[in-house]
């Protein structure tokens, strides 16, 4: 029944056509909307008259409507008396119309069970058949205003062409796996519109993974199609699995619903293995229909057994496999699966290649070796793709578990099926404990060591809560595991993702090597360093890096000079994760495309911390709760800086001063290079530079900040009484020695320092200036607390001498010249220098002590403990960083700042980081943006790169885009290395001084912003330099995201990073943005646009809804912090803003922690602005006044009136509004109003 007037309930009876429609394009696009909404008014048996009632249709429109039509509910072609015939036929044979209809049609009558199964669904359960996509993907709010798509339940995605002249339809890919049901292939696209090509006779017909559809053959009408033969599309997810179900009965006959008179399939795949469960036999169909076919989209690889079983009987194989390899398909043909009875499909998979983790890494692999170990060798056409690789049941094998409230304990051993890992001096453990604890409700911490012998550990400490979290239900996560071979799985319940599945071959926990791959959760997975990757997501096509601290500037797959064992993992649901792997030693990740990651390590155990975010700021937050929030810097150093190897007197340091100033360029901070020492020594001042403490002082006294550089190495080629550091060092036995067992001499090494009374001569090579001219050092162990107190002595006797503000601390991998010691022969254990694994490091056939100490060097923890160079040469510049931290606080008395180049995770407590020597070329510019969205993940907020490059000669060009970019690096400082040409800002024209003084003065009017994201970074691990997807996570657009970033939430960074441009295609989120130097809406979002980007110009934008704090700039920070505070009110959509501002001294010790600070948020609603002040210091000296607040987006109609109301007094204030921009300037300068106090600014249109 159908009926053209409805009300609520009519449903209940009838279906209902969307009325006497026109034969125009307008009223096939509403159609859809139409349909929807009677979706929603519970009429699913709903369609629209196909070709339209009214007016003569041309042969496109007609066309494109049969197309579309074909997937209405209620499918009817309808036209009025009078007008031109419109049915298929009438437009000839062959015709494209014709055959397109032909088409479609066909496909409906095939998938005919499946809509009638949604019938089904509608009248017992209430859901939509035609289904707006916004029904399944709810929480993507991009599905939101989808009204030109539709689904067929939850399965079935629509897409048709609703336009004149038109083959490409911009549609939207909801997130999910999906296959084109006419080709059969997998889209790549998920979450992500797409430019859909669809030529006249197509429209797009996408199934999603998951889905199991019942279909039939089908025949002209639908008495005759009910006769044939029956068959499943099955479409597999990424999990491999898919659910469907079937409705049958006679088609025609009342209540059979009621009366049971019907048969009811549910059908699921898991594991291979096809389900097909009768719950209801209430209904024998008369033409003893059968499951003819089977056709199985997503299929690894080819299957290399098929059958299937009637439940209660025998299995049969199956006889007519076929597998399109190119598709992934899997064809079952000749079925005879009587329908109404239960039956099991399994299916076994070849091996599928990806699934193959390497058993012989590194090189050299053969057959006889591979075999050796025990794995399987099989070439493979697949580039990169193992040929040696492990059995399934390659590992270790559960033996005992015990489960509490607050985690698992397992004994695990060594499946002995297999022989030893095979590498000599290297012996397998064959028993291992597993410990898993729940720590918080979003952390989890698994561990896996030797119980019978001690190992090392890691002496870093974590904060991890003294009492776990006991509660199931507050915790985020499940944790499960497999027996054989033993494997962890951690599963997040929201959404069912396993972001950790070790239950993989491989496993091997030997004395000197140690291995476990894990599958990924997605292929989207960010962090581990510090190496030089060419994009911020990982590839995951076979690549593997290296991870061991080293003097080796940025390059591809360069083991550099820290190490971060931690990644980031975006799942497909736009959940992230995080991983730490605590161990110190060598190490390298394999990526693969299974996807999944191999950990190798050479020593220490397994101990893995794992955080579940949810999103990827709070990934960042959480692992920064784990290992110490980053450090608080002075504010000074937010200041550009400048510093180069090479000035060859104070003169020059002088002369730089006074042109800079004369330029009239902002800038904090000076540096001194190695040149200030007298050869290289640490702590004595050269010959050349005796003129640097008055010239320090002055420029101290001009508001200035003066950096050292100081190296870890100390010359003991001094003659005694000279030299008072290495004097007094070896007194205090704070220097490296071997182990005593062995010898009690000092490892020597080679770095800067020079011999006394010798005259280098550099046009020599680098090996015979090593040989002929560098001192043997020794390097302190930074460890013992005699070596810091001994540090800290001789940084206050420099201080003495010279006056500093902070310190750059360099080479502290720790980096020599020589391989080893000097002489080149390390005492004790050769395996220890060349393990027997290496993973792939540069230069890795010299070993581990290539330009480095000896691994059998000794040190001694601050408790005590011995342990060996080889387990912790890693973290020598982390137990750097904290004396020096400690030093330069207790020297100064001030806050003062520390740069260090090596680190390791919870470094940033303390230091921040440069991204170490790189080049003068054009793509270290992008690839600086992803060293510091790195760092931003290893918890290291205030990083940057040397600007310009440290190598080579810079070009102009290249130098002033990078002068642009780094002005937005936290730490901006430019600097070069010796002997090539200057490139600070006034070592070019005035034009480059000019663009600089720009760009520079742009950022010290953010300070105040970035300093508050410093501090928000110093409490709640927030970052500073922020991936786009950090605050977009649900747009995929934003996960390969590296050639811009944020500043925050709230300032888009798009720099020019190629020669010659002068446009730059960035990309702009979904919400409101404000250019920043219009104050107008841009007018795009969710797009990428082309931006204009002159030589003078770099692209910022605010984003809507945030407020900025800013202050007028002036050539330092001394005299900027003194200007009143203004506020950039950006408007969101709905014409609100937040924002917040912290203010402290700037440079005062642990201004945080001791609550010597001022907090103030910012909020505008209802075109008016008010503060709340969630802390404040009543004793602080600097009291900052509202300045100039400037309100983006404030509309077109004329502000009228405005006014302040503070200390209970109500002032009106001057307007400035811009109708074209609609920028509405206001100014409190005048009225002297302190920010740390209560006040309230409107401003409306009328009088």
């Amino acid at each position: 029944m159908l009926t053209r007037s409805s009300f609520p309930g009519v449903g209940k009876y009838s279906g209902h056509w969307l009325g006497d429609n026109a034969a125009n394009w307008n009223d096939i696009k509403w159609a859809i909307p139409g349909m929807l909404e009677f979706g929603l008014f519970g009429v699913p048996y709903i369609g629209a008259d196909i070709c339209g009632f009214f007016d003569d249709t041309s042969e496109e429109l007609c066309r494109r409507w049969m197309q579309v039509g074909a997937f209405y509910p209620f499918s009817r072609n309808h036209n009025a008396e009078g007008f031109k015939p419109q049915d298929p036929a009438v437009f000839g044979p062959g015709s494209t119309l014709l055959e397109s209809s032909i088409h479609y049609l066909t496909i409906r009558y095939t998938l005919l069970p499946y809509l009638y199964t949604l019938f089904y669904k509608a009248h017992t359960t209430g859901e939509t058949v035609v289904r707006p996509v916004m029904h399944e993907f709810f929480s993507d709010s991009n599905t939101w205003t989808v009204d030109r798509q539709f689904l067929w339940g939850k399965h079935l995605l629509i897409t048709p062409v609703l336009d004149p002249g038109k083959d490409r339809v911009w549609a939207y890919i909801p997130d999910a796996v999906w296959y084109n049901y006419e080709t059969m292939e997998r889209l790549t696209d998920r979450r992500n519109h797409v430019d859909m090509y669809l030529p006249a006779d197509k429209l797009g017909l996408h199934i999603r993974g998951g889905a199991i559809l019942p279909t039939q053959r089908p025949d002209v009408t639908t008495t005759y199609s009910r006769r044939h033969p029956m068959g499943l599309i099955v479409a597999l997810d990424e999990n491999n699995q898919a659910a469907g179900e079937l409705f049958w009965d006679d088609g025609d006959s009342r209540d059979t619903v009621k009366t049971g008179n019907h048969l009811h399939y549910e059908f699921s795949v898991m594991a291979g293995v096809l389900s097909m469960q009768v719950n209801r036999a209430g209904y024998k169909d008369p033409n003893n229909l059968f499951f003819e076919n089977i056709t199985v989209l997503g299929v690894a690889g080819p299957p290399t057994s098929v059958s299937y079983t009637l439940v209660g009987n025998s299995t049969t194989a199956v006889a007519n496999i076929t597998y399109d390899a190119a598709k992934k398909v899997m064809f079952l043909t000749g079925l005879s699966l009587i329908v109404g009875q239960s039956y099991l499909v399994e299916w076994d998979v070849e091996p599928n290649e990806h699934q193959r983790f390497d058993c012989y890494p590194g090189e050299n692999a053969d057959e006889a070796k591979c075999r050796a170990r025990g794995c399987i060798w099989e070439p493979s056409y697949i580039e990169r793709a193992p040929w040696c690789f492990y059995p399934k049941d390659y590992g270790y094998t559960m033996t005992t578990s015990v489960e509490t409230d607050s985690g698992m304990t397992f004994d695990i051993s060594r499946n002995n099926k297999y022989r030893s890992n095979v590498r000599p001096g290297s012996p397998d453990i064959n028993t291992l404990r597993v410990d898993i604890r729940y720590h918080k409700s979003d952390m989890l911490q698994f561990k896996i060591w030797d119980p019978k012998t001690e190992r090392y550990e890691v002496p870093v400490p974590l904060s991890v809560p003294a009492t776990p979290e006991t509660d199931e239900a507050k915790r985020l996560y499940k944790v499960q595991f497999t027996d054989n071979p033993f494997g962890i799985q951690v599963i997040r319940k929201s959404t069912g993702t396993k972001i950790w599945d070790s239950s993989l071959p491989g496993f091997t926990f030997s004395d000197m090597f140690i291995q476990v791959s894990t599958r990924l959760s997605s292929e989207y997975v960010y962090g581990f360093g510090e190496t030089e990757h060419a994009t911020y997501r990982h590839n995951l096509n076979y690549h593997t890096w290296g991870m061991f601290a080293k003097d080796q500037p940025p390059g591809y797959k360069m083991n550099c000079y820290g190490v971060h064992p931690f990644y980031m993992g975006l799942e497909d649901t736009a959940d992230a994760h995080g991983v730490l792997l605590l161990n110190s030693n060598a190490m390298d990740v394999t990526f693969q495309p299974t996807p999944s990651i191999t950990y190798r390590t050479v020593g220490g155990i397994l101990d893995f911390y794992m955080v579940l975010g949810p999103t990827p700021e709070m990934v960042v937050q959480e692992y920064t709760a784990l290992i110490g929030r980053p450090v608080l810097p002075a504010y000074w150093s937010l200041g550009f800086q400048l510093c180069r190897y090479g000035y060859a007197n104070d003169r020059e340091i002088a002369d730089l001063y006074r042109d800079m100033r004369a330029a009239g360029i902002p800038y904090d901070v000076q540096y001194a290079d190695i040149d200030y020492m007298e050869r290289q020594l640490d702590f004595v001042l050269d010959s050349e530079f005796k003129g640097l403490p008055a010239l320090v002082n002055t420029m101290r006294d001009e508001g200035m900040r003066f950096i050292f550089i100081l190296d870890p190495a100390i010359s003991g080629n001094e003659p005694r009484g000279d030299y008072p550091a290495f004097d007094r060092g070896l007194a205090q036995d704070v220097f490296i020695k071997y182990p005593k067992s062995i010898s009690d001499e000092i490892v020597w090494g080679k770095v800067w320092p020079d011999r006394p009374n010798v005259t280098v001569d550099e046009s020599l090579d680098w090996d015979t200036q090593v040989e002929l001219y560098r001192a043997n050092t020794t390097f302190p162990d930074f460890f013992r607390n005699t070596t810091a107190a001994w540090w800290l002595q001789e940084i206050k006797d420099f201080y003495g001498e010279v006056k500093f503000d902070g310190l750059w601390i360099d080479m502290n991998e720790p980096a020599s010249f020589v391989h080893g010691t000097v002489g080149g022969n390390c005492l004790g254990n050769p395996l220890l220098e060349n393990p027997p694994y290496m993973p792939p490091l540069e230069s890795k056939h010299r070993g581990l002590n290539h330009k480095t100490l000896c691994m059998n060097s000794e040190q001694i923890l601050s408790d005590g403990k011995i342990v060996l160079h080889y387990d912790v040469h890693n973290l020598y510049g982390w137990s750097h960083t904290k004396p020096t931290y400690d030093a330069v606080q207790q020297v100064t008395g001030k806050r003062g700042v520390v740069v260090t180049r090596s680190t390791y995770p919870s470094s940033g407590k303390w230091a921040g980081h440069w991204l170490g020597d790189n080049y003068s070329s054009w793509d270290q510019l992008f690839k600086s943006i992803i060293g510091m969205m790195e760092f931003s993940l290893f918890g290291i907020s205030y990083t940057g790169a040397d600007i310009c490059g440290f190598f080579n000669d810079g070009e102009y060009e290249m130098c002033l885009r990078w002068m642009q970019l780094g002005a937005f690096y936290p730490y901006s400082r430019n600097h070069n290395g010796k002997g090539w040409i200057r490139q600070d800002p006034v070592a070019w024209d005035d034009n480059f001084a000019q663009v600089s003084r720009d760009v520079l003065n742009i950022r010290y009017t953010l300070l105040p912003y970035l300093y508050t994201l410093m501090f928000e970074a110093h409490t709640k691990g927030s970052t500073v330099v922020r991936p786009l997807l950090h605050e977009f996570a649900n747009d995929r657009n934003t996960w390969d995201i590296h050639k811009q970033f944020l500043w925050g939430p709230a300032l888009l960074i798009t720099p020019a990073l190629d020669k010659g441009v002068t446009n730059v295609d960035g990309y702009v989120p979904n919400t409101r943005w404000y250019d920043f130097y219009t104050a107008k809406d841009v007018g795009v979002r969710g797009k990428i646009v082309s931006m204009p980007t002159p030589l003078d110009h770099i692209n910022l934008h605010i984003r809507g809804g945030y407020i900025l704090p800013w202050q007028k700039p002036e050539n330092t920070t001394l005299y900027s912090r003194r200007n009143p505070l203004g506020l950039i009110v950006a408007l969101s959509d709905s014409g609100t803003a937040q924002g917040s501002f912290f203010w402290d001294d700037g440079e005062g010790i642990d201004t945080v922690q001791l609550r010597k600070y001022m907090l103030t948020s910012f909020t505008a609603e209802t075109n008016s602005l008010s503060n709340q002040i969630p802390h404040i210091d009543p004793t602080a000296a600097d009291q900052v006044t509202l300045g100039v607040v400037k309100v983006w987006g404030a509309g077109a109609v004329q502000i009228k009136k405005a006014s302040i109301t503070y200390e209970g007094k109500d002032t009106p204030l001057t307007i400035q509004h811009n109708l074209d921009t609609q920028e509405l300037i206001l100014d409190a300068t005048a009225l002297s109003v302190r920010v740390d106090q209560i006040f309230r600014i409107t401003w409306s249109t009328t009088v």
